[in-house]
């Protein structure tokens, strides 16, 4: 049972020990993502948050632990065979390839698929407007907002189950990250379930189902998103208050 009660996780990490050489970084993580659930993933620097994603992805192997996704065991498979399955990731600072258009940056977001149908298109434009607009414009040359954009729908574009959100907020401009975080919700609207690792406490906690916060490699808080953001020890270790 998952722990927003739907049955079986779509990902599921079971007591992750993950090293970087002879360092210990991931200590015991057991974090979950329920189908059509939206949750965040809290921490500061150096808590562990992208050890996590890339143990997620197959980038670094837990030593002790497993990793499941959508029903199969899949701690031994590789970065690509994950993707296959269905995991799609928006990686921190958006890394598009700048001087290839708009549509070229989203056909490679189809490329393990074989390529993008017109109605993959068709969704990714009516979620983002401004990208069919720009879609013979260089990437390079967007704002950053219109570039998380850009790297939002080249994931879609490969028809995640799950995507998976790396510190959206970095990079933009503040007026820009609340409007990041209402494009995150559209698109979990659409059945898609989202994993977004963020140091934004307030802002993933009002668009999340549920929350984990992560300190030095361990879970120390996990709940429902309204409880996080009510809780006195998060409030005050985390939030500032």
């Amino acid at each position: 049972m998952s722990a927003n009660g739907s049955g079986e996780a779509l990902l599921r990490l079971d007591a992750c020990d993950t090293y970087y050489g002879p360092i210990h970084i991931l200590q015991g993580l057991s974090i979950e993502v329920g189908a059509g659930e939206l949750v965040c993933l809290l921490g500061g620097n150096a808590s562990g948050k992208s050890t996590t994603l890339k143990t997620v992805l197959g980038l670094v192997k837990p030593r002790r632990g497993r990793v499941h996704f959508g029903g199969e065991d899949v701690t031994d498979r590789s970065t690509s065979h994950r993707i296959r399955r269905g995991m799609a990731i928006v990686p921190e600072n958006r890394r598009l390839f700048g001087p290839m258009s708009v549509l070229e940056n989203l056909q490679m977001g189809a490329y393990l698929r074989g390529g993008g149908t017109k109605e993959d298109f068709e969704r990714v434009y009516s979620l983002f407007p401004m990208l069919y607009e720009r879609r013979s414009q260089a990437a390079g040359t967007l704002s950053g907002g219109e570039q998380q954009m850009v790297a939002m729908g080249r994931a879609l574009m490969a028809r995640p189950k799950l995507l998976l959100m790396d510190e959206p907020s970095m990079g933009l401009a503040p007026i820009l990250v609340e409007r990041n975080f209402e494009l995150i919700a559209q698109v979990h609207e659409t059945g898609v379930s989202v994993l977004v690792v963020e140091q934004n406490a307030n802002l993933s906690l009002a668009i999340a189902d549920r929350g984990y916060v992560l300190q030095t490699g361990r879970i120390v808080l996990a709940d429902k998103a309204d409880a996080l953001l009510a809780n006195d020890d998060l409030k005050k270790a985390y939030l500032g208050r």
